[in-house]
């Protein structure tokens, strides 16, 4: 018969998790805040866990800041949105390899009344333009996330040094998507925002969506596991088997499922390969 001390020490191991018993299956993402903003992650990682009994805890950051982390090895898996941020992150020898997952579109949200007037257009170049001659209030991220990098490439474009040329009406915050949309809809102010993050926004107040459809605002998302032979502490494996599904059919699949009122927030596009 066992005694006390043996019930109890089985006891410990299956509540935690000892040597009899396999440890929980896990792994950390840093990802951006558009990912998790957006809801996608609510949608696709349970179904993951389903499939392979991998937990998957998200570090949700700008993408430079996501990058930082995976170079410490504080993550096994970076999943981000800046493909030349990216590519430097693999040539560095700091992650493994990058897969092209998904894409969307970033948009220009503004006010309804639209001070700027430049409402309707199509080309994101001319509307920054007018903010800028109008000085009418915009909100920045920047927190070197891929979408304030975005944002930067888009007022170098229009042939502004933000860095030199902002003033009062240009203000940075520092925080992800949700939080600048939030200050956008307090300040009656424009904002570069990913359109997954802007669909699944309810704090919309007096704002919409100004500006769509230019193809210099086109967002790709790509994945990368970050280097183990850098970071031996990253779960090779089980890192990889997250990437392996998320760029299967049933990967695939599951993010073009992801819709909010019937509207699809992200288009998978794994199989392209100079995505």
């Amino acid at each position: 018969m066992l005694s006390r001390r043996h019930l109890l020490a089985i006891a410990a191991c299956v509540v935690l998790g000892g040597p009899a018993f396999a440890q929980e299956k896990s792994i950390v993402v840093a990802s951006t805040t558009s990912t998790q903003d957006s809801g996608l992650f609510g949608h696709i990682l349970p179904l993951f866990k389903d499939k392979t009994g991998i937990t998957v805890r998200v570090v949700a950051q700008g993408t430079g800041q996501a990058l930082d982390t995976g170079r410490r090895g504080d993550a096994d898996v970076v999943f981000v949105h800046a493909r030349p941020a990216e590519e430097k992150f693999v040539a560095e020898g700091a992650g493994v390899k990058r897969y092209a997952v998904m894409y969307n579109d970033f948009v220009l949200i503004g006010p309804e009344s639209d001070p700027a007037g430049v409402k309707g257009t199509k080309d994101i170049v001319a509307a920054l333009k007018a903010i800028k001659e109008k000085g009418v209030a915009f909100i920045s991220r920047g927190d070197k996330s891929g979408t304030h990098q975005a944002e930067l490439n888009l007022w170098n474009a229009a042939g502004i040094d933000i860095a030199k040329d902002k003033s009062a009406w240009y203000k940075e915050i520092g925080q992800g998507m949700g939080a600048a949309l939030n200050a956008a809809s307090a300040s009656n102010a424009y904002v570069l925002a990913d359109r997954g993050t802007w669909l699944s926004f309810k704090n919309r107040g007096p704002l919409a969506i100004v500006v769509e459809g230019d193809k210099r605002l086109f967002n790709q998302y790509g994945v990368i596991l970050v280097n183990p032979q850098k970071h031996p502490n990253v779960k090779q494996e089980l890192g990889q088997q997250f990437i392996d599904w998320l760029v299967s059919p049933e990967g695939q699949k599951a993010i073009t499922d992801y819709k909010i009122n019937g509207e699809q927030l992200f288009y998978a596009n794994a199989s392209d390969r100079g995505a």
